[in-house]
């Protein structure tokens, strides 16, 4: 019987208001597919949703990580963090909605898009929180 080979493993702290590391997860696990040789398209894909959930981590928790899996398969992303949680999550879904402070929004992020764009952009999302303490944001991109 053969062996399917053992996922290709990432995990990228997040720190919470750190504008300047943002999105450098989703450029770590974009180079990695890149160099693992998936196809652009879903290269694409991926660095869209792990970048918009790793900046609502950055502007919305007080710091978390995420966790990128890999297989020829699927590319399955697990962000977790502390903070505030999310109270209602069918609400965040909806484009344009934001709790981001008016200084965020000053500085360009937190247009109420992230939610929405992560859900474009992928197979699977489940979105787990509890407010006061966190959110779990698991979200899969399959190779068709």
């Amino acid at each position: 019987m053969k062996e399917s080979p053992s996922p290709l493993e990432l995990t990228i702290p997040v720190r919470a208001r750190d504008f300047l590391a943002g999105g450098d997860g989703a450029a770590r696990v974009r180079q990695v597919l890149q160099q693992v040789g998936f196809p652009p398209a879903l290269i694409r894909r991926v660095a869209i949703a792990t970048y918009e959930v790793e900046m609502n981590m950055v502007i919305h928790s007080t710091g978390g990580e995420l966790r990128a899996e890999i297989t020829p398969e699927v590319i399955t992303i697990t962000a977790r963090d502390t903070g505030p949680g999310i109270p209602d999550i069918d609400l965040a879904m909806q484009e344009g909605y934001s709790t981001a402070p008016r200084e965020i929004q000053e500085m360009g992020f937190g247009a109420g898009m992230g939610l929405p764009n992560i859900r474009r952009c992928v197979d699977e999302l489940e979105i787990r929180s509890t407010p006061g303490q966190g959110t779990t944001v698991k979200i899969g991109i399959y190779n068709r």
